[in-house]
């Protein structure tokens, strides 16, 4: 009887604990963003075959709508991925992205900015990686950003997302300029980092390619390396459309040193990603919006993590002087 009476407490315990996680996903999921600036659709929408080219995978790399959508897909062969034609110095670049909707443990799906290939012991990167999820859990939003060889500090930060990235496309923007680099989802800001004297050093400072990619993850990606890929569930398939690229178009043939002037980007209306008003520091209205995505859904910063830096990266210090 004592035996019946525990195992079935046991059961409500794990009942109530699923059903909490559920609720939990779902509360969060329902919360409504603050109004803010909308910066993507300013710039012209780009065609795949145009403005990019296959990275690795080709075979896993799919086009349709006239090269308006491509997917691209991770199977226990290869994962695969895109990158532009072309590097740019400064500017803005967007794609909405719709993720796999399996189990997806292990599974990075990645679109970020590198010139790893031009500059391999000193390269720069600006990294959005959405991390796979295990069931009833969420997928995780990790952004990064590595300057000049900078790889020993990881400046990672995490996030949630008060949407379900698998039900329908969202939009993950990267602003980069000289004031500052801003990730943005859903034209939210999540991150603002400031080209500050004590990122001098570290900020991004190079031409870079934007790239797309999926890619196994399965020893860091999910709790840590824990839940590695199950290919059960594969392929893993992620979708990008609505492409915009607007900045200074690198040509290296030209010029060894980065040069970038106003012919080089799209003034109308004075939209101007690198040195437009609109776009070298925040709007009030911006900075609410980050504050409202920082303050409920980020559960990791870099700048928090005493245990991993015996002394903290000084842009920690000052942002938070």
């Amino acid at each position: 009887m004592h035996s019946l009476l525990y195992n079935y407490k046991f059961f409500l315990l794990l009942a109530s604990l699923i059903t909490c996680s559920t609720i939990a996903g779902s509360t969060r999921h329902g919360l409504s963003p603050p109004t803010t600036t909308r910066l993507t659709g300013l710039f012209p929408r780009l065609t795949f075959d145009k403005s990019f080219s296959d990275f690795f995978g080709g075979q896993n790399i799919k086009r349709a709508g006239n090269g308006s959508v491509v997917t691209i897909a991770l199977d226990k062969h290869t994962g695969s991925g895109f990158m532009s034609r072309d590097p740019y110095y400064y500017g803005f670049f967007s794609a909405s992205i719709k993720l796999p909707s399996t189990y997806s443990a292990g599974v990075v799906v990645a679109f970020y900015m590198s010139n790893y290939g031009s500059y391999p012991k000193s390269h720069d990167e600006i990294d959005f990686e959405l991390l796979g999820h295990e069931k009833r859990k969420d997928w995780a939003l990790q952004t990064n950003v590595y300057g000049n060889g900078s790889v020993s500090t990881g400046r990672e930060e995490k996030f949630y997302l008060w949407f379900d990235p698998t039900q329908d496309f969202h939009e993950y923007s990267i602003l980069w300029n000289s004031h500052h680099i801003v990730f943005l989802v859903d034209n939210i800001p999540v991150r603002e980092i400031n080209h500050s004297v004590a990122m001098s050093k570290a900020y991004p400072s190079k031409p870079m390619s934007l790239y797309a990619t999926i890619w196994d993850g399965s020893d860091w990606a999910t709790r840590g390396g824990k839940k590695p890929i199950n290919y059960n569930f594969a392929p893993f398939v992620a979708s990008f459309k609505d492409f915009e690229m607007e900045g200074c178009l690198w040509n290296q043939t030209k010029s060894s040193s980065p040069s970038c002037s106003n012919n080089n980007v799209n003034d109308r209306q004075g939209l101007d990603p690198i040195y437009g008003q609109d776009f070298i520091k925040l709007s009030q209205q911006q900075k609410v919006a980050m504050d409202w995505v920082r303050s409920k859904f980020m559960f990791y910063s870099y700048c928090n993590d005493a245990k991993r830096f015996s002394a903290i990266p000084p842009e920690c210090k000052e942002r938070n002087s």
